[in-house]
C-alpha cells in the first residue's frame, strides 16, 4: 500500500494544470470534431420528430416531452449501442414512461418506428 506522501505526489503530478492544458489542447481538435458530428446527427433525428409530431397534429406546446423520449431513444441507439430485440424492450419501457406522464402512446410509438426504425419486442 502507498504511503500518503506517495500518493499525494503522484495525483500532483497527474493533475499538473499545464500537463492537463496541453493533453487538452492536442485532443480539442478532434473533440470538437466528434462533438459537431454528434450535434449534427441528434438535430437530424429531433426534426424528424418534429416532422411526425406535425403530422400526428400534436399542439407544439407539447413538444419537449416529446423530444425529451426522442432524445432517450437517441441515448439509447447511440452511445448505448443497443439493437435488436434488446432495443426494442429498452424502446417500450420508455414509451411506458412517457405515456405515463401523459403523452399519446400511440404517438410515441410511430415515433420510435418512423424516426428510430424500433419496433414492438417480440413476444415470448
Amino acid at each position: 500500500m502507498k504511503d500518503p506522501i506517495r500518493r499525494k505526489e503522484n495525483w500532483e503530478a497527474k493533475y499538473n494544470l499545464d500537463r492537463v492544458k496541453q493533453t487538452l489542447e492536442a485532443k480539442r481538435a478532434k473533440m470538437a470534431e466528434h462533438y459537431e458530428t454528434a450535434v449534427a446527427a441528434m438535430w437530424a433525428k429531433e426534426t424528424k420528430v418534429r416532422e411526425t409530431l406535425n403530422a400526428c397534429g400534436v399542439n407544439t406546446i407539447q413538444y419537449v416531452p416529446y423530444l425529451n423520449f426522442g432524445r432517450q431513444l437517441y441515448k439509447l441507439t447511440t452511445q448505448r449501442e443497443i439493437s435488436g430485440n434488446s432495443a426494442a424492450i429498452e424502446a417500450q419501457v420508455l414509451l411506458e414512461k412517457w405515456a405515463r406522464r401523459g403523452l399519446n402512446p400511440e404517438v410515441l410509438a410511430k415515433i420510435r418506428y418512423d424516426v428510430f426504425s424500433i419496433g414492438e419486442p417480440a413476444k415470448k
